[in-house]
């Protein structure tokens, strides 16, 4: 197989909890599609998903993305315990580093909004599977569109190239 190519068996997914920028989510959007991926987007946005912003920084990729909507953190919670699949909360107060985690197949890695993170009732029954990315302390945070794609890379390199 092309190695340039991804695996259809990779089945990892990515989830943002009320997304506050539009370019961000459009950036993950094609992130998904080059993964070949869902995204799924927990309780409502702080903006509109069909908006310019979000279109423009999808491209004209928009239209094969695979999005899912959960009205809520509950309908999220159901619909990943109806499916089998693991949530991975991405903290940086995560008790694994990015690249030393186990990733398995129906996880799905779920980012918290830009301003304030996860909310730890989201992930505080997950710890055990929660991964933060080292960084210096001169920041808060890194760009939630670099970490969706700093995160879910390694995914599918632990899954698919290991």
């Amino acid at each position: 197989m092309n190695s340039k190519v991804i695996k259809n068996n990779f089945n990892v997914a990515v989830a943002l909890y009320r997304p506050e920028i539009p370019a961000n989510t459009g950036n993950i959007g094609r992130l998904c599609v080059g993964l070949n991926i869902e995204l799924h987007i927990v309780s409502k946005p702080s903006f509109i998903i069909s908006s310019k912003e979000v279109r423009r920084a999808g491209l004209d990729y928009w239209e094969h993305l695979v999005l899912i909507k959960h009205e809520n953190e509950n309908t999220f919670l159901e619909y990943c315990n109806n499916n089998g699949r693991r949530i991975i909360p991405i903290t940086k107060f995560g008790k694994n580093r990015y690249d030393e985690f186990n990733y398995s197949n129906n996880d799905i890695l779920l980012f918290g909004r830009e301003s304030t993170g996860l909310r730890e009732s989201l992930w505080e029954n997950d710890l055990d599977n929660s991964v933060y990315i080292p960084m210096s302390d001169n920041i808060r945070s890194i760009n939630l569109s670099n970490t969706a794609a700093i995160v879910a890379y390694e995914a599918y390199r632990h899954i698919c190239l290991s």
